[in-house]
């Protein structure tokens, strides 16, 4: 049958399951974090993302399996006074990892955010992840700089109990 990568319908029993699905199995690895997600996010994440209509995510299917995810959440350029796009997560299921599914889920994101009219998509990577910087910046994707001699954007956050 082969992949179909497809809008998800997070009011879809099977697209919130497979939503949770691989975010869980991406959390589960090393470049997650390696810890599972706790009832709490399977419980209640399609409902939480149903809320925010800046929320988009596409999901990977090979026949009623899940193969791979991107959640995407808009935000704004202030500089350019354009909507972004956010990738808040790109996932592949290990058996997929490879076969090019990484690269069509930036393809579909790219799109909705062309039709969108942002300006620019973002994401965030570790340093460790070379597989994944290499995806990215051959899909061109590259460091955030205003100006070479003030440096790289740095990605921080700050966490809340």
């Amino acid at each position: 049958m082969g992949i179909e990568i497809i809008k998800a319908d997070l009011g879809n029993a099977a697209h919130a399951e497979a939503l949770f699905e691989t975010l869980n199995t991406y959390a589960s690895d090393a470049m997650g974090g390696g810890k599972a997600l706790p009832q709490f996010v399977r419980e209640n994440l399609a409902a939480e993302l149903r809320k925010r209509p800046t929320a988009h995510v596409f999901l990977a299917f090979d026949g009623a399996a899940p193969a791979g995810l991107a959640t995407c959440i808009e935000g704004f350029s202030t500089f350019a006074c354009k909507p972004l796009l956010n990738i808040h997560d790109l996932a592949v299921m290990p058996a997929y990892r490879g076969q090019g599914i990484a690269r069509r889920l930036l393809a579909r994101v790219e799109e909705e955010a062309r039709a969108l009219g942002c300006c620019k998509i973002t994401l965030e990577v570790l340093e460790g992840n070379t597989v994944a910087s290499a995806l990215y910046r051959s899909c061109g994707f590259d460091g955030y700089e205003l100006k070479p001699e003030t440096g790289k954007a740095m990605f921080m956050h700050k966490v809340f109990a």
